[in-house]
């Protein structure tokens, strides 16, 4: 599958297990679900993060485009398309998919 025309500019084609995905909000400030900001200096434990996946390639099998992944944002290698920050990742880095076709009773595991 391919991240076509990402803002214009040429398709892009992912190859092998490859996921592209954008970020969701950004790595400063954040809100807790009371309303109390949290500055980026906060210390934490080990945070994943969710995005939502622009392209895929080919070997992928869990993840499609518009799917929001979690994944560890440590581990990422990070690009610039037209001007807009992603995020390269492997599909055995991510942790969880969340998407309407989700089977229940899916495991998620390699066989």
């Amino acid at each position: 599958m391919t991240a076509d025309n990402l803002d214009s500019g040429l398709p892009i084609r992912l190859l092998h297990d490859r996921v592209l995905v954008r970020m969701e909000g950004s790595d400063g400030e954040r809100r807790s679900s009371a309303g109390i900001v949290i500055p980026a200096t906060a210390a934490v434990g080990k945070r994943l993060a969710w995005a939502t996946a622009v392209g895929v390639g080919p070997n992928v099998r869990s993840i499609v485009s518009g799917d929001r992944v979690l994944f560890d944002p440590d581990d990422r290698s990070e690009v610039e398309l037209h001007g807009r920050g992603y995020v390269l990742l492997r599909e055995r880095d991510v942790h969880a998919v969340a998407a309407e076709r989700v089977e229940e009773n899916a495991t998620g595991l390699y066989l």
